[in-house]
């Protein structure tokens, strides 16, 4: 817990030190208030007493009161400004963090599970922060002063409040053995409700569509249903806390004066004013001790789940991306847009069997290079290994006669054009979308843009929209269709102008006509620009320069259309299954 603190910054420390000593200052104004009520009682008890001397004292109570108040919202001023600079600095960091993750890390988190470590963890340990300042320092200091004053005010009133302490922590001890290990179960159950939420909204097409929703709501009253009886027993646990507490402190404040009669009317008559004197006092100190255990039991109800919280937290901190960028920003001299596989062989991570084995082939500036296979081949995970969306297992993957883990991710990065199997659009509008990136709205002109959409087949339906190249884009580009979506994202790699384009399967929503004009015109306007393209088509890399077959992770067939079909059975089977004889020959 103690660990996530290191992430304050100096500034922070110094408003956390004004507000320890303002809390002191409170804290010893708080217990000044009983001496001044104890000079009160005497006062009146005293005949011939000034009434100008107990307004002197009362006036006395209310600069405490007012200063113990100003105190406290000093305090609290700094402990959320705290609060809320902290929790804002671990939000950029978790995002920062998670940005830098390769695909194996985002996996074993899960995504649910780093939004939830973004957004919830983070309310805990702010929720912590905030209360737990005004509460950590103040309840130890105020419990430990008040029993000072108390000292040698009257054995059995002491013996009292000692009971009452005692029984107090009984009931910590209670909640520390059976509250707080279902506090800390909490965080994963919130995680799972998120990941069964998220994948209803994600899937819902697939859920209507096989009348699955009783299914799913199913799945997510279970998850509901564990994180609520949870959050009952730990609620039902604080609910009778709490009254307890109120009990002990009017059953203290009870004994101490019922203890307080007997001995006034034991007492002699000169002794009965110090007693009652005393009395007042001890009653008013004993309920600061009592608040004070409140207080900490109020930490404790803070306490477990923000634990928690850290401790995932700086799980996330900690974790040492697989994928670390180099330093190299440029490939050999001369060499440009050239991609080189050398025995490249992969296996997820935890994986037993490898997904690609002994991978080799070149491809030289400007050539388009197709890789075609059946479900499962390896095709997507081979040219991910270009942009290192994952690292090879064993070889290397060469651009521009530079091993791309010697690159800086960001030089790698602008090398590339890349559009995914699934396109994915941002929400804003189309112009924005399509000159994405970090150097899109300052560098990319309108005028690109549009011959970016043109290039990409995508003029008619941009500018038959609302607003044209300003209409809006929903999050996930839901307000188009699969082929325009897929339009826009190829867009988007053009527009980037890279020296190597990479195509994962992305002509598959594309009507065969669409496909055919989009590939001629991409032909022609990014000509000596090296392309790697996934298709499951014959029709769309017939023309490529080469063509790559995979099975099984294995590298069966490599050569032109033709020669495939003369020297590839497994190509030929492929292209049988999608074209008529008279077709492939022509």
């Amino acid at each position: 817990m103690l660990k996530i603190f290191k992430y304050l910054k100096f500034k922070e420390w110094v408003q956390a030190a004004i507000s320890l000593v303002f809390i002191v200052i409170q804290v010893w104004l708080d217990l000044k208030l009983p001496d001044y009520m104890s000079d009160i009682t005497r006062l009146v008890q005293t005949p011939g007493s000034a009434m100008s001397d107990i307004w002197e004292q009362g006036f006395y109570m209310l600069l405490c009161a007012l200063g113990s108040v100003i105190s406290a919202v000093i305090v609290g001023f700094f402990a959320a400004r705290i609060a809320a600079s902290f929790s804002q600095r671990l939000r950029s960091m978790l995002f920062y963090k998670v940005d830098s993750f390769s695909m194996e890390e985002i996996n074993r988190f899960s995504t649910s599970s780093l939004i939830t470590r973004s957004t919830n963890d983070i309310t805990q340990i702010q929720m912590l922060v905030t209360m737990g300042l005004q509460m950590i320092v103040k309840a130890p200091i105020l419990s430990v002063w008040a029993l000072t004053k108390i000292a040698g005010k009257g054995m059995e009133w002491s013996l009292a409040t000692g009971v009452a302490v005692l029984i107090m922590i009984v009931i910590i001890a209670f909640i520390m053995i059976f509250v707080l290990p279902k506090f800390r179960k909490m965080q994963t159950l919130t995680d799972n409700l998120n990941q069964v939420t998220r994948e209803n909204l994600t899937g819902l097409r697939v859920v209507r569509a096989y009348n699955a929703e009783a299914y799913q709501e199913e799945k997510f009253e279970k998850a509901n249903e564990e994180l609520t009886k949870t959050q009952l027993f730990t609620s039902r646990g604080m609910a009778v806390m709490m009254p307890m507490m109120s009990m002990i402190m009017s059953g203290l404040s009870l004994a101490i004066y019922w203890i307080g009669a007997y001995l006034i009317q034991d007492a002699q008559a000169m002794d009965k004013l110090p007693i009652f004197s005393n009395m007042v006092v001890f009653s008013a100190y004993a309920v600061q001790v009592i608040m004070s255990f409140m207080m900490l039991v109020m930490l404790f109800i803070l306490m477990p789940r923000a634990t928690v919280s850290a401790k995932r937290i700086n799980e996330v901190l900690d974790t040492k991306p697989t994928i670390i960028s180099g330093t190299l920003t440029e490939g050999k001299t001369g060499l440009v847009g050239e991609v080189e596989f050398k025995n490249v062989s992969f296996k997820y991570p935890d994986a037993a069997e490898y997904v690609l084995q002994d991978v080799s082939f070149s491809v030289k500036k400007g050539e388009t290079v197709a890789f075609i296979g059946s479900t499962g081949s390896g095709k997507s995970t081979l040219i991910n290994l270009v942009p290192r969306f994952f690292d090879a297992t064993e070889g290397q993957v060469l651009i521009d006669g530079v091993n791309v883990k010697d690159y800086d991710t960001e030089a790698l990065y602008n090398k590339i054009g890349y559009v995914p199997q699934k396109a994915v659009l941002f929400r804003g509008s189309v112009s924005s979308n399509v000159a994405y990136g970090e150097n899109g709205k300052e560098t990319v002109s309108e005028e690109q843009v549009r011959k970016a959409v043109a290039i990409a087949q995508g003029t008619d339906f941009v500018e038959a929209m609302d607003s044209g190249y300003y209409a809006d884009i929903s999050q996930g580009g839901t307000n188009v269709s699969g082929g325009q979506k897929q339009r826009l994202a190829i867009a988007r790699a053009v527009c980037r102008d890279p020296e190597i384009y990479i195509f994962d399967d992305s002509f598959s929503a594309l009507d065969y006509k669409t496909d055919r004009v989009l590939r001629s015109a991409l032909k022609k306007e990014t000509a000596g620009i090296t392309s790697l393209i996934v298709a499951q088509r014959i029709g769309t890399i017939m023309d490529a320069d080469q063509i790559i077959v995979l099975d099984e992770g294995r590298m069966v067939g490599k050569g032109t259309h033709k020669e495939l079909l003369a020297t590839c059975q497994v190509y030929k089977e492929i292209a049988m299954s999608q074209l008529s004889e008279e077709e492939l020959v022509s």
